[in-house]
């Protein structure tokens, strides 16, 4: 790639340390083990009080509109919350609600999320893909979901959510190397 994937990582949980911010750190870390990437991370848990605030993205504090333009303006987004009830929470949900309708067109998300158990797992297809299809973003095909037994200390120790976190980020690969071309093509043809 001629310049670093501008990756946006979401992390919908309300307190830290938390698994879910464990679990995006580990598929960012492996995703810029593979590609360059320029990295912006954003904590529910930090802009979440600034969030219940306002409905008009103008009127929020400015980290909180940086992020949301983060979050717009991203090459790939890394997204990943907490099952709550048997889905996502409703400040995640509002962030989303913040964001421009048009921003995330063709967009690859990666879809991750955390719960207590293995019942909770189709939240990625039930929840995530019908919220970022709504925006007529890409869903990237691997999820990865982790239950609370996958982590020590905030850490990811179970080898099968390693491997899947592995297998998710080879399978983007193509896709983020094949955005980058035609972008590079539509540069050129200017």
């Amino acid at each position: 790639m001629s310049r670093p994937l501008k990756v946006t990582a979401v992390s919908g949980s309300y307190k830290l340390p938390s698994r879910t911010a464990a679990l995006v750190q580990a598929i960012t870390q492996k995703l810029g083990q593979q590609i360059p990437i320029d990295l912006h991370v954003v904590e529910l848990s930090e802009v979440a009080g600034s969030l219940v605030a306002s409905y008009d993205p103008k009127a929020l504090p400015v980290n909180v509109q940086q992020d949301i333009q983060a979050i717009e303006t991203a090459d790939l987004l890394v997204v990943a919350t907490p099952v709550y009830r048997a889905s996502y929470g409703g400040l995640f949900k509002h962030l989303f609600d913040l964001v421009n309708l048009e921003a995330l067109i063709d967009v690859p998300v990666l879809l991750a999320a955390t719960g207590g158990t293995e019942r909770h797992a189709l939240i990625i297809d039930h929840e995530l893909r019908p919220l970022f299809s709504f925006f007529q973003a890409v869903t990237l095909p691997i999820g990865v979901y982790a239950v609370e037994a996958d982590f020590e200390n905030y850490q990811i120790k179970s080898e099968a959510v390693k491997a899947r976190i592995d297998l998710a980020v080879e399978r983007a690969l193509p896709l983020l190397k094949h955005r980058e071309l035609l972008s590079q093509e539509k540069l050129l043809a200017i």
